[in-house]
């Protein structure tokens, strides 16, 4: 056992330098080893940023010279699933941003890999580490609301600009190092846009607090004339019978993420913006979890590193599973097969035999 958790952080984009490597810094249980880019100009911007000294822009040398027990992945995503494959083979465990993949068959791999290895994936899910998604976890998994039925899970949120190529960082202080750029409105990079950028932190959100599983999807998008997906609309049928509708929009001001949560006994009513959460049951519970007291986060954007750390060190268990981002994989892969079919059913077996 180190005295403490040596990470590494693979991508020095936007969201690695505003949340992944300052979680590391602050963490006093851990030490930033090295970090990773195959941007050079981005990599010693970070670098230079946070006085980081050892810099690879080839991972897989990386992993050859450096010891580690750990590694963040906050690469585009459709790299996810090869990095962080090479970090679980090289004995780390790892936090990979969402989406995890872009397909499933590459998700349950990664998933398998970690099982194989004792090794913990963890995904890079904030919301998973709320008091309001644990205790609605607990109620649901526990049945004291009974059998699910329906599920509603809705993400509109303001992403016109970034769909579209723009990063807005002429904005002052828009980025504490640099923006995205252009990733998310590149196919090939990104994979799709509202889903893949948006909806999986509302369906990771819902597959972890459920612990359902998506059976058979049919999703409509639309682009807008953009290049990616700005508007997306699923019917989600559950193994176990239950059903639901998933979608949003990044054409939306304010955000708006809600997840209704209706069992046979009782259900569950999220707000993640303002945070609220309201739990009835037919037997009488009540529980209202209100907005975070001085001291929380209401995105505890810090909380997947800290976790990360607390597991290498045997203090934790895996507080964002893999298989929440392997099931939302799942629903978005086979939602986008859908539309691009014509809103035809994508049933999740069919995403395994391809």
């Amino acid at each position: 056992m180190t005295a403490k958790a040596r990470i590494a952080v693979i991508g020095t984009g936007w969201w690695a330098t505003y949340a992944h490597i300052p979680a590391v810094l602050a963490n006093p249980s851990a030490e930033l080893v090295a970090v990773c880019d195959a941007d050079a100009h981005r990599l010693q911007a970070a670098a230079h940023a946070y006085r980081i000294g050892r810099t690879y822009t080839d991972c897989r040398e990386m992993l050859a010279h450096e010891p580690l027990d750990g590694a963040v992945i906050a690469t585009p995503h459709a790299t996810h699933y090869h990095i962080a494959r090479d970090c679980l083979e090289h004995g780390l465990h790892v936090v990979v941003e969402k989406p995890m993949t872009l397909y499933a068959a590459d998700a349950r791999a990664l998933v398998d890999l970690a099982r194989e290895g004792g090794r913990e994936l963890l995904v890079g899910y904030p919301f998973n580490y709320t008091t309001h998604a644990i205790r609605a976890r607990e109620l649901i998994a526990g049945g004291a609301l009974g059998d699910g039925q329906f599920v509603s899970c809705v993400f509109n949120s303001y992403n016109l600009d970034l769909l579209g190529g723009k990063d807005r960082s002429d904005h002052p202080n828009a980025y504490p190092v640099h923006g995205p750029g252009a990733v998310y409105s590149q196919p090939h990079l990104s994979g799709g846009g509202h889903g893949h950028l948006q909806i999986t932190h509302s369906a990771g959100l819902m597959f972890f607090v459920t612990g359902w599983r998506a059976r058979r999807i049919t999703a409509q998008m639309r682009n807008h004339g953009l290049p990616l997906d700005l508007v997306d609309a699923m019917t989600v049928e559950f193994e176990g019978g239950a059903i639901g509708m998933v979608g949003g929009t990044s054409n939306a001001r304010p955000s708006k993420l809600d997840l209704q949560v209706y069992c046979a006994q009782g259900h569950v009513d999220m707000d993640m913006v303002v945070m609220t959460t309201a739990i009835r049951s037919d037997g009488g519970l009540r529980e209202d979890l209100g907005p975070p007291v001085e001291g929380e986060q209401a995105y505890p954007r810090f909380a997947p590193v800290d976790n990360l750390v607390d597991i290498i060190l045997g203090r934790a268990t895996n507080g964002s599973p893999g298989e929440a981002g392997w099931r939302t994989v799942e629903l978005l892969d086979a939602a986008y097969r859908s539309a691009q079919a014509g809103g035809l059913a994508v049933a999740i077996e069919e995403l395994y035999h391809v």
